[in-house]
């Protein structure tokens, strides 16, 4: 007779590359007519923004573009200037299992930057990238619950039932918003706008059956100089509320938002020159998980057939731990020199390495810190320092880590004996996995019959279970049932008693 086999399809998303590059871009520019010569280059400022991702077979490539205000003293002037400077970048991620079917996520940071100038009218541009990159490749697993109708054929069945924790959506939106930000101050003339950031960061996300509804602020920070030449900093959280499209999601599902920034445009606003109008262009990148059950069959035998059986081995994932760690930092950084005060200060986020100690992980992210100040002499001057910064996370070894770090608030930075004082905090956002293995029928045929094969035997069998056997084990041995080994010993369960001779009945 044929095997009516009972499949179910399962449906995810596997991670088939996941990894942080690092890489550097120079660029030499001349510096514009318009502009006056460089004196002395005091800070570059910049962000990368996300352009393009591509699915290729066995590649992942992202591009983007790093916009940069290279801000000096002129000679023989007073105050700064800014000159605008644009380095194109891409990357490529090896991936194997990718198609082009597969989604890519991605996350570039401008970790340092810095200018040399050449000569009074031309600049040598750096700058030192991480960029996080996620290949996601569509996959479809069928897998063997049981066989239907078995008992006409005399088949036992051995189930396992669990869950496994999939990922089961990968979905992007692009939006665009735009605020006015209104500067402080009473100052009748307009001020100069030396350099502007914006990060983009989800504080919200929640599934609504197919709709996944996240808010989130962007942070956005000027440098101003002010008519006198004086240099002030201003910031502002502009909030943004959208909702996603997400059929395969399910209100019991996991979300992972991450807001990337595409475009910015920050102008003087018309009719008021204290006020700044920002165009922001973002990509919200949503991965959903959820725990789905799973049913599988591990083995099978009839007490009437032999059975050919193929098996083979499915990867569940199991959850560990998901949770978020903050770290305080407070700093000092020896400037060497009185500081009179302090102009502004910024952080930008390396990448995070992972380093095990048995049962732990050290979770350790680059802090790339720059800090504008006012020396004796009244002098811009510029300071930078790489502060790494530490967390402890409890991980057994069969566990991984997926991890990411943010900064949630501002960096304080006041002058101190010494030089400044620096502080801030930084969220460590930690989700562990690990795999777990069972094995599965994949294919099962009936052969002969047993008792054509085996001819007459005898209808109990007397015997010792070896340690490490269960009852299922001497069952499919013997071509009896678990039910006709329990009640011939009346035992209550399938747990063996230790050094007891077990009666084995036949089946006929």
């Amino acid at each position: 007779m044929e095997l009516e086999f009972d499949r179910d399809i399962i449906s995810s998303y596997d991670t088939v590359a996941d990894v942080t590059l690092c890489q550097e871009e120079t660029l030499e520019s001349i510096v514009p007519d318009a502009c006056p010569d460089i004196e002395r280059i005091v800070d570059v400022c910049g962000q990368a923004a996300l352009s393009a991702k591509q699915a290729g077979s066995g590649v992942a490539t992202v591009s983007g573009m790093v916009r940069v205000s290279v801000l000096y003293q002129p000679e023989g002037g007073s105050g700064l200037r800014r000159m605008e400077l644009g380095l194109p970048f891409t990357c490529q991620v090896e991936a194997p299992g990718l198609t082009e079917q597969g989604v890519v996520l991605a996350s570039p940071r401008l970790r340092s930057a810095e200018a040399r100038a050449l000569n009074p009218r031309k600049v040598l541009l750096r700058v030192d990238l991480a960029v996080d990159v996620t290949a996601c490749q569509p996959v479809q697993r069928s897998v063997c619950r049981g066989i239907l109708e078995g008992e006409q054929a005399g088949i036992c069945q051995r189930q396992y039932q669990g869950e496994s924790y999939e990922l089961v959506a990968v979905q992007e939106k692009p939006f665009t918003f735009s605020d006015q930000i209104r500067l402080q101050g009473n100052q009748a003339d307009a001020p100069q706008l030396l350099a502007v950031q914006a990060q983009p960061v989800c504080t919200e996300s929640k599934l609504i059956g197919s709709k996944l509804i996240f808010k989130g602020l962007v942070e956005v920070t000027m440098l101003l100089q002010e008519a006198g030449g004086g240099l002030t900093s201003a910031r502002e959280s502009l909030p943004f509320s959208q909702v996603m499209e997400i059929p395969q999601g399910g209100e019991d599902g996991d979300c992972q938002v991450q807001v990337e920034l595409t475009q910015l445009q920050c102008d003087p606003a018309v009719g008021d020159e204290r006020s700044m109008e920002v165009v922001l262009e973002l990509l919200a990148q949503a991965k959903v998980r959820s725990r789905r059950p799973v049913t599988l069959l591990q083995d099978v035998y009839s007490t009437a057939w032999e059975m050919e059986v193929e098996s083979s081995t499915q990867t569940l994932c199991q959850m560990g731990e998901q949770s978020m760690r903050t770290q305080t930092i407070r700093e000092l950084l020896e400037t060497g020199e009185m500081v009179r005060g302090v102009a502004a200060s910024r952080l930008s986020l390396g990448q995070v390495t992972q380093t095990r100690e048995g049962a732990q992980l050290l979770l350790t992210a680059e802090g790339w810190l720059t800090v504008l100040y006012l020396d004796e002499e009244e002098q811009v001057r510029c300071l930078r320092k790489m502060i790494p910064v530490s967390c402890r996370l409890d991980c057994p070894e069969e566990y991984r880590c997926i991890c990411s770090c943010s900064c949630p608030g501002e960096v304080f930075a006041s002058p101190s004996a010494g030089g400044v004082e620096v502080r801030f905090s930084l969220d460590f956002n930690c989700l562990t996995l690990s795999n777990l293995s069972v094995a599965a029928v994949e294919q099962a045929r009936l052969g002969e019959a047993r008792v054509s094969r085996e001819g007459a035997k005898p209808s109990v069998v007397l015997r010792l279970p070896v340690p490490g056997e269960g009852i299922w084990e001497i069952a499919k041995s013997y071509g009896t049932t678990i039910q006709q080994i329990l009640q011939a010993n009346e035992l209550e369960g399938e747990e063996l008693p230790d050094g007891k001779m077990l009666l084995i009945p036949g089946v006929r």
